[in-house]
């Protein structure tokens, strides 16, 4: 059986464990196994043996909030097994517990010698992404204490501290070490005739400056009851479309994995914040374009995330040029990180201000938010917030001098800075890629929608005229240059983007869907891209394809040309909805639900490959996707949103 990994989410902490409940540790490969806790590695070895062997899976971890197998020790087919072991594990708040249950087959005594082999190597995320990268760590020093109940393993470099202790009930009879820098712990254990013995295992990482007073639960069953309760809360009082129950079913899974993927954040004024976390494995941290579209959907169902990431951007809201990693004055972040890499500046994304999107969607939620919910608090109170941000893109964001928002590739960082960030994502239809500066064309619709909600904010809110008068005018006026220098007769549809001499670069492309949903085009032209996008070449049958196929530049396994992206699809089958082409939306919306209702535990990943349905009557999942995407999670709510319970 291949060893797959099974993820267990709460909050900032997630484990990654195989089918039998253990995490090996092996380097390379798509997705790290082992216990992570913001950024780091805090369990990279975890192991259990029986009489020195590794027992059979008899029944493989499942995916759910728990991870629960039954194993049994190797032997012959006709004898049958000794005794049986149940594990169940879970994850809690920077804690792990697993119950190890030992049942006896036998009629007479046995005992058996079982062994948990722990070793925590503390990498860092960064270290462990399939680029095979290699970063220096100087003077980085580990050790180990053995404890009476269990072992802790610490480790430091210069100022930077972090430790993981385990402790056993019943406690282990001895920790033996392995010649690896692993640890052995050990029991021997008398099972009376057909009798029973738990092993209860709990697991506390603490990193770097996580100073807090934490409590792990005593078992996995009440970790999994605290986990529950938030994914009660998240989905009571949404009504659910009767007359779809797929729909239905989606929009429930969604809101639970965003339950589960609330991370913790800080306010302007310091004040603890749950915000929505990119997803797992790779980003579960404070990813603002993420965050911010995950929020917009839940926005009509679930609006407390929304002022939560307001804040918690605010919070982190480039005040000057200086320090931080592309910051400029009033930018949104793009990305927040806590590893020990970005402590000592080894990645960029302590603070990484790499996007030229989050400021517009910034100001897009804060005045979908505040005409949603009439709460006038968030936007009073971050009026200066908003105006940087404002300036920032009119200023530093080239609104003024180019006309449009642009960004230039971050040698070390990224090379694109929209929502297509990977490296030949912009690019013309025969694949080759511009250089210099690029004006995206998704970026431009966000700036339209900011610049209109912020200019009614600015009149409802704030009264003043003046701002809102100028900031309607400089939208409109952004209107008209766009479906001048974007439009390509030609193909009747907008380019993907400009390059910096204006030059229209011409790959026929998803984010055309985007800019329904901004509204910047007009309907004559927006009915004719609906409509365009529902053609066999972009519409999979499953989604919208990123890249038309039949470009040179498309590939259906490339992340941005060619896959199919469900929070793309969401925005697509809003913006479809918006101008009145439902029977699309309808078809976007259907082909998203098919896909759930095909995916592992109902799930929608993060993104598909762009396979047509016709000849693949089931999703092909994309190879590198995060199992727990946020954005995805809240997509079905906005399916809801364009097209009710159709």
């Amino acid at each position: 059986m291949t060893d797959r990994h099974h993820l267990l989410v709460h909050g900032a902490t997630f484990a990654a464990v195989g089918d039998r409940g253990d995490i090996s540790g092996v380097r390379g490969g798509g997705s790290p196994d082992g216990l992570f806790v913001r950024d780091a590695r805090h369990l990279s070895r975890w192991q259990l043996t029986v009489d020195g062997a590794v027992p059979e899976v008899l029944t493989p971890v499942a995916d759910g909030g728990t991870a629960r197998c039954v194993l049994v020790p190797r032997g012959a087919r006709p004898e049958p097994p000794a005794h049986t072991l149940f594990r169940e594990q879970a994850v809690g708040d920077s804690s792990f517990v697993e119950t190890v249950r030992v049942t006896s087959n036998r009629p007479v005594p046995t005992t058996i010698r079982l062994a948990i082999t722990a070793d925590v190597d503390f990498a860092d995320q960064f270290e462990l992404r399939p680029d095979h990268r290699t970063y220096v760590k100087a003077g980085a020093l580990r050790s180990r204490i053995v404890l009476d109940d269990g072992i802790e393993f610490a480790y430091r470099r210069a100022e930077w501290r972090s430790c993981t202790t385990i402790t056993a009930d019943p406690a282990p009879e001895a920790v033996e070490e392995t010649g690896t820098g692993a640890r052995r712990l050990v029991w021997t254990l008398e099972l009376p005739p057909g009798g029973t013995r738990d092993l209860v295992l709990r697991v506390m990482a603490r990193p770097h400056g996580d100073r807090r007073a934490l409590r792990v639960p005593r078992d996995p069953s009440a970790m999994a009851a605290q986990l529950s309760a938030s994914e009660a809360e998240f989905v009571e009082g949404v009504a659910f479309p009767t007359g779809w129950p797929e729909l239905a079913a989606a929009c429930a899974r969604g809101l639970t994995d965003m339950a589960a993927l609330q991370i913790p954040a800080t306010g302007p004024d310091g004040e603890e914040l749950r915000v929505p976390a990119g997803g797992a494995p790779w980003y579960l941290t404070l990813l603002a374009r993420d965050a911010l579209l995950t929020s917009l959907f839940a926005l009509p169902y679930r609006p407390r995330p929304a002022a939560a990431t307001l804040f918690a951007l605010a919070a982190t809201q480039a005040g000057d040029s200086g320090g931080a990693r592309g910051a400029e004055p009033g930018k949104i972040v793009h990305e927040v990180r806590h590893g020990e890499l970005a402590h000592f500046g080894q990645v960029p994304y302590a603070r990484y201000y790499g996007s030229v999107d989050a400021t517009p969607l910034f100001l897009v939620l804060l005045g979908a938010y505040t005409e949603q919910t009439g709460d006038l608090a968030p936007a009073r109170r971050l009026e200066a917030h908003a105006r940087a941000a404002v300036g920032w893109m009119l200023d530093h964001g080239g609104l003024t001098s180019r006309g449009y928002l642009v960004y230039r590739a971050d040698e070390g960082g990224l090379a694109n800075q929209n929502w297509k960030d990977s490296p030949g994502a912009i690019c013309r239809a025969d694949g080759t890629r511009p250089s210099g500066p690029v004006m995206a064309a998704g970026a431009q619709g966000y700036a339209y929608d900011a610049l209109r909600r912020t200019a009614w904010v600015a009149r409802a809110v704030w009264a003043d005229e003046t701002y809102a008068a100028l900031l309607e005018q400089a939208a409109a006026d952004l209107r008209d240059r766009f479906q001048r220098d974007f439009w390509m007769r030609e193909a009747s549809f907008p380019a993907l983007a400009l390059d910096g001499e204006g030059r229209r670069i011409d790959a026929l492309a998803s984010d055309a869907g985007h800019l329904l949903w901004t509204g910047l085009l007009d309907k004559e032209y927006g009915e004719v891209v609906g409509r365009r996008l529902l053609e066999p070449d972009f519409f999979s049958g499953w989604g919208v394809r990123t890249l038309a196929a039949g470009q040179p530049a498309y590939h259906p396994l490339s992340p941005h040309r060619g896959s199919v992206w469900p929070h793309d699809n969401a925005l697509i089958a809003l913006g479809l909805a918006r101008y009145g082409l439902h029977d699309e939306a309808r078809a976007v919306a259907h082909a998203l639900v098919d896909a759930a209702c095909l995916a592992p535990a109902h799930r929608l990943p993060e993104v598909l490959a762009g396979y047509p349905r016709a000849t693949h009557p089931e999703p092909v999942p994309y190879p590198h996707a995060c199992t727990r995407e946020s954005r995805s999670a809240a997509a079905p709510l906005a399916l809801l949103t364009a097209v009710g319970g159709a």
